[in-house]
């Protein structure tokens, strides 16, 4: 059968200190003291002209916590994270389909310099400059000469990560754990570009589509769903992964619920022990699951879900990537499940 692979990625973030202008003068003699005393000497004396020169013209000031009260912006990322801004960064790179999405949400069209190969959505994104893949080019990144890079945990590198402190490019680092994260981490985007209407806005939008789903499958009788991330090997998911809180949300059960991990690895015994009413399979947007993969389901004729042929198809991108369209990911988990209340029967299969 054809294999469906999924992928995630995430980041680990640095402490960045920015400064403002009326305390400039005090902040940059302070920095070229303390480059002078902790930087090895060479051509460029230390901290010379070109170099304080380029600082001061990015506000950047690392490695001095004891001077952090002169900014009054701080934001702390999810990985408990702080860095200083005394203004809205101007040149940010995105290093996750997620955070471009949002930060398109938010109008940052103009702000942002570069995004990675897997950043599709909005049709805009396409044509921005290209670092790569899960593995991001450090001479790419640092040729677009970013204000600030964002990115999600698991795309953390040291060799980024020292190369971007070293420069002192700061990074932030958004990890949603649940879809309730992702309102809140496009307030604190509101917050650190000044742009709090338009995620105000967009969060609105998110929450009411939200409450408006779990009204719906409130009085419903919760389905057993597998989601089915590989047929073969069986691969699904469960505590600990997103899409697990997105199906009880969307009125089903999980039957990897007991599974212990967040992509579990199944067995078919296992699988004809729960009997699932409905099957899941998340496909790309130009993709669909290979007929040949539907018929080794067809086998399983004692399956509830075989039974009423209940095989669905969802975007992955939607519900993969946590940011202002994953309620359109639930909303269509929710019209796989349950039909008959939201009803259009988009992405059903007919093995």
């Amino acid at each position: 059968m054809t294999q469906r692979v999924q992928s995630s990625g995430s980041i680990q973030a640095l402490g960045i200190f920015y400064w403002n202008r009326s305390t400039r003068f005090l902040l940059v003699s302070a920095l070229c003291l303390v480059a002078a005393l902790l930087t090895p000497s060479s051509s460029a004396g230390g901290c010379g002209e070109d170099g304080c020169s380029e600082m001061k013209r990015r506000g950047i000031l690392t490695g001095m916590p004891f001077m952090a009260h002169v900014s009054t912006r701080s934001f702390v990322d999810d990985v408990g994270h702080r860095i200083y801004l005394a203004k809205a960064p101007t040149r940010v790179v995105s290093l996750a389909p997620s955070i471009t999405e949002m930060l398109f949400s938010l109008g940052l069209d103009e702000q942002i310099v570069g995004v990675t190969e897997f950043c599709d959505y909005p049709p805009a994104a396409q044509s921005k400059p290209k670092v790569g893949y899960a593995n991001p080019s450090i001479e790419v990144v640092l040729a677009l000469r970013p204000e600030l890079v964002f990115a999600p945990k698991d795309f953390l590198r040291p060799d980024l990560q020292n190369k971007l402190e070293q420069l002192k490019i700061p990074l932030f680092v958004l990890e949603a754990q649940s879809i309730e994260d992702v309102p809140l981490q496009i307030h604190t985007l509101g917050k650190l570009f000044e742009r709090t209407s338009a995620a105000n806005e967009v969060t609105q939008a998110m929450r009411q589509r939200i409450a408006e789903i779990r009204r719906k499958v409130e009085p419903l009788s919760a389905k057993r769903v597998l989601y089915v991330l590989n047929s073969q090997p069986l691969i699904s998911v469960g505590p600990g992964s997103f899409i697990h809180q997105m199906i009880g949300l969307a009125g089903g059960t999980n039957i990897a619920a007991q599974a212990g991990v967040a992509y579990p690895r199944l067995s078919m015994e296992a699988v004809l022990a729960e009997d699932p009413e409905v099957l899941i399979f998340p496909v790309g947007d130009v993709e669909t699951v290979p007929r040949s993969e539907q018929k080794q389901w067809l086998r399983w004729e004692s399956l509830s879900a075989v039974k009423r042929q209940r095989f669905h198809e969802v975007s992955s991108n939607l519900l993969n990537r946590p940011g202002p369209r994953i309620v359109e990911g639930l909303a269509q988990l929710a019209n796989a499940i349950h039909p008959e209340v939201f009803g259009s029967g988009d992405g059903t299969l007919h093995p």
